[in-house]
């Protein structure tokens, strides 16, 4: 099937050959038979930038690969195919008392996107990346080879296809050893933050009690309000922590009837004012506050209950900027958080949270300091401001997610990513006629 495809941010789509295959058999046809000049597999599309993007070549959406195999009791672990998504996981393994070990801000991502990109989340100060917790996974590489991979066994490929963006083979099942939960509730803590300082204080003070921590952050307050926040931190709640009601049905899960955005919105509907006021009514709605119950699909998913949100950006889309820090390099942070409010560039998402220590996926992109992420409107100059973005991370020793980048060059990554050549190098041992591509793979020249 022709269709016209783009990143979650809906930059720059482009026209592409998709397969669904419903069968590993078709799969492996699909992969052996170049189906088209170049190939790259998309899970649910929640990549805002061009990694599954494969102008004018195939691509492999992986949704209708979605069973799962099996599950141990003793030890958490589950064994599924590439294409079963983190709601799929949540839905049914909450109620038997299990969590998602780690999860980005959104639940519609597949495991096999999660380990492609090796989403971070709310947690990685105190338990790193989703890889982490992938105990194997089997890979189908384009000679036809099927690798059985963990960090003991094809320990190089398994880091390589870590973050390795669907660039080493096609992930087709994988065991994810999940979280023990008590209940289905979040016990958050809420806390207004007069501006920067404030946040990164508070962070360092309490993250360490907290499993889960991020900062909404006001991307338009200036001058001695810069970096004005209410951080959102939590703990899985505890049986004994619910009231009677709901410790008799610890694990309810949430069945809201989800909103819907139907069409691309005009532009100018997000734009300073708007944004200035959306950003005071949220401050003043989240007071600090201890121990709130929160569900988790409220806590973790807020954006999930709005289906196609992207679409408030109009037709234009968006970009999304994740910028990651070392703690020593915080006037980055401050240039960045000065130079967005400067610009006026309203960013209707910014938040803010801290990583732990880096893992040894050679593209992976988190690594001990702080992380912000802003969305960006596709107006007039978005291109060259992200390149002025780019510039400041540079100056201060910063790394972009792979996963949300759209314009960086060559240069750009290769600096922010010491190991590079240590990836292209397992890439091409792979893939030694280069039949894995995408848009971001020639942009950057990772193939």
């Amino acid at each position: 099937m022709h269709q016209s495809l783009s990143g979650w941010g809906g930059l720059d789509p482009e026209k592409c050959d998709v397969f669904r295959p419903e069968k590993r058999r078709i799969l492996n046809d699909l992969i052996g038979g170049h189906a088209s000049s170049s190939i790259i597999a998309r899970g649910l599309g929640r990549s805002y930038g061009d990694t599954a993007v494969n102008g004018g070549g195939g691509v492999v959406n992986t949704t209708r690969l979605d069973r799962m195999i099996s599950f141990d009791e003793e030890t958490g672990v589950l064994e599924c195919e590439a294409g079963v998504s983190l709601a799929d996981i949540l839905d049914v393994f909450v109620p038997r008392g299990y969590f998602v070990p780690v999860t980005p801000g959104t639940k519609f991502v597949t495991v096999g996107g999660a380990i492609a990109n090796d989403v971070h989340g709310k947690n990685h100060h105190c338990d790193g990346t989703f890889c982490e917790f992938v105990e194997s996974f089997t890979l189908l590489t384009p000679t036809g080879a099927l690798l059985h991979c963990s960090k003991t066994e094809n320990a190089d490929v398994f880091w390589a296809t870590a973050g390795g963006i669907g660039l080493t083979g096609f992930i087709l099942t994988a065991r994810v050893r999940l979280q023990p939960v008590e209940s289905s509730w979040i016990v958050t803590d809420y806390t207004q933050c007069r501006d920067l300082d404030h946040a990164l204080d508070a962070m360092a003070a309490t993250d360490g009690a907290h499993k889960y921590s991020v900062a909404w952050v006001d991307c338009l307050a200036r001058g001695a309000s810069l970096g004005r926040s209410v951080l959102m931190q939590g703990n899985h709640a505890k049986l004994s922590q619910l009231d009677p009601a709901r410790a008799n049905a610890p694990f309810a899960m949430k069945r809201e009837f989800p909103k819907n955005v139907p069409f691309n919105c005009p532009q100018f509907l997000l734009n300073p004012l708007s944004v200035t006021a959306f950003n005071k009514v949220f401050y003043a709605a989240h007071p600090t506050t201890i121990g709130k119950l929160v569900h988790y699909d409220k806590y973790f998913y807020p954006l999930d209950a709005i289906h196609h949100w992207n679409r408030l950006y109009g037709r234009k889309g968006f970009a999304q900027f994740q910028a990651t820090l070392p703690y020593e390099s915080k006037q980055g942070l401050i240039r960045i958080l000065q130079r967005l409010a400067d610009s006026r560039r309203a960013s209707f998402l910014a938040v803010l949270k801290t990583f732990g220590e880096q893992n040894p996926g050679l593209l992976s992109h988190p690594m001990k300091g702080y992380t912000l992420t802003l969305d960006l409107p596709n107006h007039r100059g978005l291109t060259p401001f992200l390149h002025e973005l780019e510039r400041i991370l540079l100056d201060h020793d910063g790394r972009l997610y792979l996963a949300k980048d759209a314009v960086a060059s060559p240069q750009t990554i290769a600096a922010m990513y010491p190991r590079l050549d240590e990836f292209k190098a397992i890439q091409k041992r792979l893939d030694p006629k280069g039949v894995l591509s995408s848009n971001m793979a020639r942009r950057l020249g990772l193939v």
